[in-house]
C-alpha cells in the first residue's frame, strides 16, 4: 500500500472520535491526508468552533510535509520561530505546530501513508486520540 485508503481514514477517524467520547473531551475534529497531502477524509463533531477544519488538516499537512509528528513541529518553532513561521504561506493546509498531528505507516520502516491531525481538546489528548484512531485501523503512528 502506498497511500491511506478511505476505508482506512474512515475508521481512523470512527476511532478517534470514539476515544475522545470515552475520556470525556470537548468536540473533535478529525482530518485524514493521504501520502500526497490531499484529504481523504474529515469530520467534526456537533459544536466543534469554526477553524477546527483548518486546525485539523494544519497539523496533519504540517507532519505530512516535514516528515515529522506536529509535536516535533511545536518544539522547532519554540528554536526556530521565524522558520516555522514561514512555513504557513508554503504549505497547502498551513502549518500548526501543536500535538495532535501524527504521520502513518503500515511498518515501522515503510513509507509514509499519510498523516492524521486532530484538534478540539487540549493538544495531548488531540494527540492520543490521533494514535488511537490509527491504531485501530491496523497501522502504525510515527
Amino acid at each position: 500500500m502506498t497511500s491511506i485508503k478511505l476505508d482506512q481514514a474512515n475508521r481512523i477517524i470512527e476511532a478517534a472520535v470514539a476515544r475522545g467520547k470515552e475520556l470525556g473531551l470537548k468536540p473533535l475534529s478529525v482530518a485524514v491526508l493521504d501520502a500526497g497531502g490531499h484529504l481523504v477524509a474529515f469530520q467534526r463533531q456537533d459544536a466543534s468552533s469554526t477553524l477546527r477544519p483548518q486546525i485539523a488538516m494544519g497539523k496533519a499537512g504540517g507532519a505530512l510535509g516535514l516528515g515529522l509528528p506536529s509535536r516535533a513541529i511545536a518544539e522547532m518553532a519554540a528554536e526556530r520561530p521565524s522558520f516555522v513561521a514561514a512555513l504557513g504561506t508554503l504549505a497547502p493546509w498551513g502549518v500548526v505546530p501543536a500535538a495532535g498531528g501524527l504521520l502513518v505507516r503500515e511498518t515501522p520502516s515503510g513509507p509514509i501513508l499519510g498523516a492524521v491531525g486532530v484538534t478540539g481538546d487540549t493538544s495531548d489528548n488531540d494527540e492520543a486520540c490521533a494514535r488511537a484512531g490509527i491504531e485501530a485501523a491496523g497501522l502504525l503512528a510515527a
